[in-house]
């Protein structure tokens, strides 16, 4: 009995490290490929793009919904002196402005129900300022979503979301 306990020890001692790898890594593995994919289906840097309406033949994302408009920005400010200025137009139902950094954390979300919302994002470290967010991370997704649960809402929805902005700016100062 007593020359299991060694082995044992190691096993657990490896399945705690790799679990902890894991946990670790993981979630910037997922956010690179999510990004590269992005990339590919033409979701702009530094922009937003609308997505088609969910249905079952446009599914691609796990948890989408078909009651929800979407728009995404992919972000990257890794330049020097950069910022991004975020603009989500207008809309008198529900609609959501949500940052995900480079690990998927929802690091912010705004609620902009019947009202545009303006707001800067900062690169990590920067100073904390009003009206501006500083991302945790270079790169990143934002999401844009809008309650349009039929395809007139969701015709109008995209109307809205041309008032939508992302854009990369020098820092002003």
């Amino acid at each position: 009995m007593k020359r299991w306990i060694g082995p044992v020890l190691v096993l657990l001692v490896c399945a705690a490290g790799a679990h902890a790898l894991t946990l670790h890594f993981a979630p910037s593995v997922i956010m690179d490929r999510a990004m590269a994919v992005l990339a590919e289906r033409g979701v702009a840097l530094h922009a937003f793009t609308t997505t088609p309406r969910v249905t079952p033949q446009t599914q691609h994302v796990v948890r989408s919904s078909p009651d929800l408009f979407y728009a995404l920005c992919r972000y990257d400010l890794s330049a020097p002196s950069s910022q991004l200025a975020v603009t989500m137009g207008n809309w008198p139902d529900y609609q959501s402005l949500s940052f995900f950094d480079a690990r998927t954390d929802n690091f912010a979300t705004l609620r902009g129900t019947g009202r545009q919302i303006a707001v800067r994002l900062l690169p990590p470290g920067s100073a904390p300022e009003p009206g501006a967010i500083v991302s945790p991370s270079a790169k990143g997704v934002i999401l844009i979503r809008r309650l349009a649960p039929d395809a007139a809402r969701a015709t109008a929805a995209a109307e809205a979301g041309k008032a939508d902005a992302c854009r990369l700016e020098p820092v002003s100062g």
